[in-house]
């Protein structure tokens, strides 16, 4: 998924030159003190970037996944800001290629806060391109299993590296779109009924995102 990054990242710098070519000012824009309360769909698609599975080998899948999330911008100053994230994500898991075949393990939530420290190229423009580094935190709850050969599964939580490319567009007053992308990078350990079988997975999601932002 590490394309729809580069492809988010070069249409930042796209837009970022339009804008210098405008020359549109967003009033005041975001300077130091702004808080940027975002309200966003995004697309969580998990690339299994490594799996394995022991006693019935076979890689692990989950399934991609849409969703409602918010997050919040603090200002620094006018070009440092950190972004805080929150949402919920469901997601079908499924053993493939196992010495059984392709066995459903069921589904699994996923509570990922995110936190990342941004540079903001432009704050002062109507377009304003970012890029943005830090740290998450994975909770896997609420799970669900078929009961056929798989009958409980427990995973691991864990801390995880978060990459970001974004940009907020200045619409009028304090309202602002937001287009952006995050790459994550995450790991964890499936119990299998009991630990009998464990699935140890590198899942890597990328998040994209679309929505519109009101500034403080």
């Amino acid at each position: 998924m590490s394309k729809y990054i580069s492809l988010a990242a070069g249409a930042a710098i796209l837009l970022a030159f339009a804008g210098h070519a405008l020359a549109q000012e967003a009033d005041d824009g975001l300077t130091a003190g702004s808080i940027l309360i975002r309200a966003r769909g995004i697309g969580v698609l998990p690339e299994t970037t490594s799996s394995s599975i022991s006693a019935i080998g076979g890689h692990v899948n989950a399934s991609d996944t849409a969703v409602p999330e918010l997050d919040a911008s603090y200002f620094f100053t006018d070009n440092i800001a950190v972004e805080a994230i929150a949402a919920t994500t469901t997601h079908r898991v499924t053993a493939r290629g196992t010495a059984a075949g392709d066995v459903d393990v069921g589904t699994v939530r996923l509570l990922p806060p995110t936190i990342t420290a941004q540079w903001h190229f432009l704050p002062h423009e109507a377009i304003d391109p970012y890029v943005g580094a830090g740290v998450n935190y994975t909770w896997f709850f609420d799970t669900s299993v078929p009961h056929t050969v798989v009958k409980q599964v427990s995973y691991e939580d864990g801390f995880g590296a978060a990459l970001q490319v974004g940009v907020d567009y200045h619409l009028s007053g304090r309202w602002y779109a937001n287009l952006d992308a995050k790459q994550l990078f995450l790991n964890t350990t499936a119990k299998i009924n009991g630990g009998g079988v464990r699935a140890k997975v590198d899942l890597d999601p990328t998040i994209l995102g679309v929505g519109i932002g009101y500034r403080f």
